[in-house]
């Protein structure tokens, strides 16, 4: 028993462990995650839908979406902006490695008759002849990458940008990373049964990287016949790192903002979005 807790509470290196699948395929916690997107009041798997609607607003007038653009939408879950943005006349990509999701957006698509292609697949994995005018990866999603994995994600982007194309994500600020702090609980059915229809026990451990600006949530759960363990990793960003991990990787910064809605920029906030171009130098 003393070697299981020590094992539950060592403190892995950031980004040792990659197990994003654990919790967007398992067949209960993603019918949990689907569940908390389609609630429009609350910011769990997605926004608000009021948020959604602003941001799906802003997107198409500041990009001037029409008839003729090609998006890519990273992470696309059930499909919220992808459908916002197809009703604007674009025609979408949704990639997603969450089938559960992937089918609600599929079947949103075809009954509204919808431009939009849906893959489900690790958006890490995907390739593609297509060229795109807007790659989108909303939901600082771009935070649960490793180093590697977000150098890999931004030269697909490039790869697959038109010239003169554009990436609008958003990240969680150093101004969140200073509001985190490490922890250590274990709960009974922890989380309220996120994790299992049967019963179970949880222990979640927090932990902080102050060097490297990550912070860790690690869920170990113990059920009746199996022990697993879901690592959630989270990078925090200064605006000068993300923009030079894209000056890195052949873009130019455009224009920073709070939120993918356009709210000004505001240092203060627990988020910003970066807007970037392909640059002519970069990689066709």
């Amino acid at each position: 028993m003393f070697e299981e807790l020590e094992k539950i509470n060592k403190r892995p290196e950031p980004f040792e462990f990659y197990t994003a699948s654990d919790l967007w395929t398992d067949e209960h916690t993603s019918a949990r995650m689907l569940s908390f997107h389609l609630n429009e009041a609350i910011d769990v798997s997605s926004r608000n839908a009021g948020f959604i609607r602003r941001s799906v607003e802003w997107i198409a007038s500041k990009f001037n979406i029409g008839k003729d653009t090609k998006i890519a939408d990273f992470g696309c879950g059930p499909g919220l902006y992808a459908t916002g943005l197809a009703k604007h006349g674009a025609n979408v990509t949704g990639i997603d490695f969450s089938g559960r999701s992937i089918a609600y957006a599929k079947a949103v698509a075809a009954r509204e008759q919808l431009n939009i292609r849906y893959v489900e697949q690790n958006y890490l994995d995907f390739e593609t002849h297509d060229r795109f005018d807007l790659v989108l990866m909303i939901m600082c999603d771009f935070c649960a990458l490793s180093p590697a994995q977000r150098k890999k994600i931004l030269d697909k982007f490039n790869r697959i940008l038109k010239p003169g194309g554009s990436v609008l994500l958003d990240v969680y600020s150093l101004a969140a990373f200073d509001q985190r702090g490490e922890a250590a609980t274990y709960e009974e059915n922890l989380l309220d049964g996120f994790w299992s229809p049967n019963k179970y026990y949880g222990f979640l451990n927090t932990f902080k990287y102050g060097k490297e600006k990550v912070a860790l949530d690690k869920y170990t759960i113990v059920e009746s016949d199996r022990t697993r363990t879901v690592y959630n990793w989270l990078q925090y960003f200064a605006p000068e790192d993300l923009e030079k991990e894209f000056r890195d990787t052949g873009f130019s910064v455009e224009g920073l903002y709070s939120d993918v809605a356009g709210t000004p920029y505001d240092p203060k906030s627990n988020e910003f979005a970066i807007i970037a171009g392909k640059t002519p130098t970069g990689t066709e």
